[in-house]
């Protein structure tokens, strides 16, 4: 691939366009996570059968996810991007007009379609800026996401509390999303490929190093999907909130998320990463028992604030460790990002099917239990504690961007 973004100043502009990318990405999450207890009410539909529509997500996400390489590909890493993201964007108001189980299904795989394909595109140029700056980014990108989080959750708890028709509400979020993000990918990175590069396979396999690094974001994307789409439901159902204070459950996840991401890098360059995701671990696990054993709402508004402040920077070091665990790092980071985001995906539907057997505590205990595995597996992160001081050397070696 080759970079034709020309103008001074322009990778800059590139990190500062792809984090608002981000953000536009991750605010979309949020208002949806924040009416799942309304979509579930107009569809009439149980806790294994939210579940089980939910479970079509990551059907669509598994499906279209390869597709997002050769998408980029044809038309170029910022047209690509551009029409990926607004495809993400307005598949936001799907979910909400459908009227039974079965719309509802097929609400979802196109809503997962467009989030994973996105995903894949927005995190690839996030990688490429990285590479061009020669310093990390990603965990601050990912705290943009989870910025973006909070506010569209945020704005989900104002519009749940007025008792707001989400269609109106994800109607009204989805024209203002799309003109944000068509906005910002204007400035990302537009990456063309060179006339003799292949289009890029369908499917690889990832490599047997990428498999461990992808266990770890697999427990800490679980918990974090299963958080999103269930923290309300759960205040709602288990503790008899009020249809805000339920909603606002998901802002308190949100807030951690976003405050520890951004923090983030400050704080694996202090302590290291297998340090950070083992206390990390520790945090999860906690929040994931008060949540369990939680008799009142503000009990498991704090659980799972906790549990978002465990859980935050593990993905980036996931993909950082990625990087550098073997002779093919995109191929390896590729690998761990479909292991961790399928996760993220799947989560919610798993936790419904186990609520619907049992409970709703028992499937947070489930959280708890993979919440707990981050503090034991954060070993096998070291790689990306190495891969950031060779960033750092590489850093020192690379002339100061600014103008």
């Amino acid at each position: 691939m080759r970079d034709v973004t020309h103008a001074p100043g322009g990778v800059r502009r590139a990190r500062y366009a792809v984090a608002a990318v981000f953000a536009v990405h991750g605010a979309v999450t949020g208002s949806f996570a924040t009416r799942v207890p309304w979509i579930q009410d107009h569809a009439s539909l149980g806790a294994g059968q939210l579940g089980f529509a939910l479970a079509f997500t990551a059907f669509g996400a598994s499906c279209a996810m390869p597709l997002a390489g050769r998408i980029s590909h044809r038309f170029g890493s910022r047209t690509a991007l551009r029409g990926l993201l607004a495809l993400w964007t307005l598949s936001l108001v799907l979910p909400s007009v459908a009227p039974n189980l079965v719309t509802l299904c097929l609400a979802m795989f196109v809503y997962g379609a467009s989030a994973g394909m996105a995903d894949v595109a927005m995190n690839a140029l996030g990688v490429e800026v990285e590479r061009l700056l020669g310093k990390s980014i990603m965990s601050g990108l990912h705290g943009m996401w989870s910025a973006g989080a909070l506010v569209g959750s945020a704005a989900g708890t104002l519009a749940a509390h007025l008792g707001a028709d989400a269609r109106l509400h994800f109607a009204l979020a989805a024209a203002t999303l799309t003109l944000l993000g068509f906005t910002a990918c204007a400035w990302v990175l537009d990456l063309q490929p060179a006339e003799d590069d292949e289009p890029p396979p369908r499917f690889a396999l990832p490599p047997r190093s990428a498999l461990l690094i992808g266990t770890v974001g697999f427990c800490a994307v679980f918990a974090e999907g299963a958080s999103l789409d269930w923290s309300a439901v759960f205040l709602r159902d288990r503790l008899e909130s009020s249809a805000g204070l339920a909603a606002a459950s998901t802002t308190g996840f949100m807030l951690t998320m976003a405050v520890a991401r951004i923090a983030g890098d400050a704080v694996v360059n202090r302590f290291g990463a297998v340090r950070t995701v083992r206390a990390g671990g520790v945090l999860a696990g906690l929040g994931g028992l008060l949540i369990v054993l939680a008799g009142h709402p503000a009990v498991a508004m704090a659980g799972f604030a906790l549990m978002g402040l465990g859980i935050a920077v593990v993905v980036p070091l996931c993909f950082a460790a990625a990087g550098h665990a073997g002779p093919n790092p995109s191929q390896a980071i590729a690998g761990v990002a479909t292991i961790t985001y399928t996760s993220g995906l799947v989560a919610p539907s798993l936790i419904g099917g186990v609520a619907q057997a049992t409970s709703l505590v028992v499937s947070f205990g489930v959280v708890t239990a993979l919440a707990c595995g981050l503090a034991v597996c954060a070993g096998v992160l070291r790689t990306a504690e190495r891969g950031r001081g060779e960033v750092s050397r590489r850093a020192s070696a690379v002339p100061d961007p600014r103008p």
